[in-house]
């Protein structure tokens, strides 16, 4: 994985401000001192941005931003506030505010983009050479330019749940249906990491598929459907749900991978609810299904430990979800102390997933 220091920033930003770097340094050095590492960045404040809480993970990002926005402003080295945005629009709009004041009092940003649109807006934080870390969903136009960018491993989402349903059984070409969050990054790699680990092309737990068990990429094409975005959203996930069973043929589906708890408990509000015909889900019990999620949600963590649903999970085959914790907004705000302390950071912040079943749940704390 690759590293970037403040320096490597800033030059890449505003040759203005290269100048100025490279008059307080020796011509070898390749790290700023940290007792440098304010006055050069501009300032002391850390801004930090993330999305409304609309939905459990979002919502829990805010609540692990502020915990460490508080820990910043405690320790007293910098300042820092976080401000949260429920579109693009006003994101980009929080950015150009930022930008367009005293920018000798910024010491960084810390984003996590709404959507692709929100590029333009890291791109002017690039060119007024300010650093910044952004956190989730990653822009691949703009990735290069940023002091890090972390996220859980989306792609080991994927991987993960292929890897749970090969070892529960799952043939090459069984039918799968997949619930997708949104059309950002993290889906495209929440839904390569399944296919990739079919195919034989990506491990999971530092191990590939059996061989015995790998797809065909015409198996892929064939066998495996895909919701569209779901946004994030469990009603909307109920509803699509128990549209989808109204065709009583898709009661034959036995993989069900959500890409987010929020999204697997639609499914089980769905079964558990009057929009389904009881003939469809008893043709749905009777393939014994097994249902997928991701992220950390307590709510999801009590189904798969056996204490809710559990009328609903006695008729399936098991129920799982693959780690995706929303305390990452604390390792994205701390990739940016580091760096203004003048530490070298892993641009490529990668945080890996674990299943988590009936067999180790109680190992895991949700969020609420």
């Amino acid at each position: 994985m690759s590293t970037i220091s403040r320096r490597t920033f800033l030059a890449g930003s505003s040759a203005t401000l290269l100048s100025v770097f490279l008059a307080g340094c020796d011509s070898g050095t390749q790290e700023p001192a940290a007792d440098d590492a304010t006055t050069e960045a501009g300032g002391k404040h850390i801004y930090v941005l993330t999305a409304s809480p609309d939905h459990g993970w979002t919502g829990q990002v805010g609540v692990f931003a502020q915990e460490k926005v508080d820990e910043v402003n405690e320790a007293g080295t910098y300042t820092a506030e976080l401000q949260t945005a429920g579109a693009a629009a006003d994101q980009i709009a929080q950015v150009e505010d930022i930008l367009a004041g005293d920018l000798s009092d910024v010491a960084g940003i810390v984003i996590q983009p709404l959507d692709d649109t929100v590029q333009s807006a890291i791109q002017q934080i690039v060119d007024a050479g300010v650093p910044y870390v952004a956190f989730d969903r990653i822009i691949e136009a703009v990735q290069d330019s940023a002091v890090a960018n972390v996220k859980g491993d989306n792609e080991g989402i994927g991987a993960g749940s292929a890897a749970y349903f090969v070892a529960n059984g799952m043939k090459p070409g069984d039918p799968v249906y997949i619930y997708q969050g949104d059309t950002s990054s993290v889906t495209t790699l929440r839904d390569n990491g399944f296919t990739e680990y079919l195919l034989g092309n990506l491990e999971f737990d530092g191990e590939t598929v059996p061989e015995e068990s790998k797809w065909t990429q015409e198996q892929i094409d064939s066998a495996i459907t895909k919701s569209g975005a779901m946004n994030w959203s469990r009603s909307d996930t109920k509803a699509a749900f128990e549209a989808l069973l109204g065709d009583e043929a898709n009661a034959q589906i036995k993989w069900w991978y959500a890409e987010d708890d929020e999204l697997a408990m639609g499914i089980l509000e769905a079964l558990n609810g009057g929009g389904i015909s009881d003939s469809a889900k008893e043709a749905f019990y009777a393939t014994k299904p097994f249902i997928t999620g991701c992220g950390g949600l307590q709510e999801y963590y009590d189904v798969i430990g056996g204490e809710s649903y559990q009328d609903i999970v006695s008729n399936l085959g098991g129920v799982m979800s693959v780690t995706y914790s929303p305390s990452m907004i604390q390792t994205a705000i701390q990739d940016m102390v580091d760096y203004l302390d003048g530490e070298e950071v892993t641009q490529d912040h990668v945080i890996a997933c674990e299943n988590v079943t009936s067999d180790n749940v109680a190992d895991y704390v949700g969020f609420e």
